[in-house]
């Protein structure tokens, strides 16, 4: 049987509804395809539509299940969006049609997809902050591996690469978060008795994706992080004090070689403190954009896109000394917890000449310095 962990009773999401004006998320997270989110959306939207909710599907993958299919039967859903993308028609949920079909709750699954080109948006729960901002509650699903913050936590635990990634402030968002826990052995039977994939899948599932370890990991991870996100609903809900003080900062350079990881180490720490954090980038008279070079300013623009993806605020200094413009932000706007990359110079150059990083190290005292070493990849 599945289990749920949830920071409300099921019932009360509709009073979320009837009190709202923007419209309220609800989410299910599980911690790999076949624990039952979609089965569980489907079963709650024909419960909200018994009680007379005005409610839709506004895409439903069901991956060919039976079970699932069936429950689609007596739900009003929206037609899908036919796009034809290098001679194949993919098929996306339409948001425009979504939008003025104007649902009290629309049921929204794979919220991590990319959308082809020519929608609306690049990716689907950039479709589902827009049905929220037009006052449409959503009901959704995503596993755990799909969070950015993660990535790089579950490629190096289980070897397994994910491509499609939301923002941890797209979970932070969430009024609801229900866990759907199974344990690893049953979850495996489902595989076996073809529930979850098709019957030519499975042997590779099993030898891959659906090792013991892999499902274990992923298990523990669902679970550790909507207890953490219950935390924070609890501190955003209960008194102010009981909130983290110290907001988080993250040094960026021009082109770092772990940006990635850097990025993901700030918007998990700040969402584990509860509190605000800053990408902050200091522009040198040498980094002017007349002067940094084409794919160093590639890198810097995709890197701060990322950042603003992932719920920080991204400041752009100009100073010929960049730790201390670094340190004197951080002292102004409250930062008590700065996170830098180890620096790639040599390190005879770097006692020397010097560097940023040391002399955060020697004149950031009133602050926790964290120094994030880069992985294989990286140092490649």
């Amino acid at each position: 049987m599945t289990k749920a962990a949830q920071t409300r009773r099921p019932e009360d999401f509709l009073e979320l509804v009837e009190r709202a004006r923007r419209g309220r998320l609800k989410l299910y997270v599980g911690f790999a395809a076949g624990v039952g989110k979609t089965y569980r959306m489907l079963q709650e939207a024909h419960d909200l539509r018994r009680r007379g909710v005005d409610v839709v599907i506004a895409f439903i993958e069901p991956h060919g299940r039976p079970e699932t299919s069936a429950l689609i039967e007596g739900l009003e859903v929206v037609p899908r969006r036919r796009i034809e993308y290098r001679g194949v028609v993919v098929e996306e949920m339409d948001l425009d049609a979504a939008l003025l079909r104007r649902p009290t709750v629309a049921v929204v699954d794979e919220i991590p997809h990319t959308n082809a080109p020519g929608s609306r948006n690049r990716k689907r729960y950039q479709d589902v902050l827009a049905l929220l901002d037009a006052g449409i509650n959503v009901i959704g699903a995503i596993n755990v591996q799909h969070l950015e913050s993660l990535n790089g936590l579950i490629e190096r635990a289980t070897g397994v690469v994910v491509r499609e990634t939301v923002p941890d402030s797209f979970l932070t968002q969430a009024d609801q978060v229900v866990n759907l826990d199974l344990a690893v052995e049953d979850l495996q039977e489902r595989l076996r008795g073809g529930k979850i994939y098709a019957p030519d899948k499975i042997p590779w599932a099993l030898e891959n994706f659906f090792r013991d370890q892999n499902l274990a990991t992923l298990r523990e991870l669902a679970l550790r992080e909507v207890a953490e996100s219950l935390d924070r609903a609890g501190l955003a809900k209960g008194a102010p004090e009981l909130k983290a003080s110290g907001r988080v900062m993250v040094c960026l350079a021009s082109n770092p070689p772990r940006a990635k990881t850097l990025l993901s180490r700030g918007s998990r720490m700040a969402g584990r403190l509860n509190t605000d954090w800053f990408v902050v980038y200091v522009e040198t008279p040498g980094e002017a954009p007349n002067l940094i070079d084409s794919e160093a300013q590639r890198h810097l623009l995709a890197n701060v896109e990322k950042a603003r993806e992932l719920g920080a605020e991204v400041v752009r200094l100009k100073s010929d000394e960049p730790a201390q413009a670094l340190l004197d932000f951080a002292r102004t706007h409250g930062v008590a917890h700065v996170i830098v990359g180890r620096s790639m110079q040599p390190w005879w150059k770097q006692v020397l000449r010097g560097s940023v990083l040391t002399q955060l190290l020697r004149e950031g005292t009133d602050f926790d310095l964290q120094v994030v070493a880069a992985t294989d990849e990286e140092r490649a």
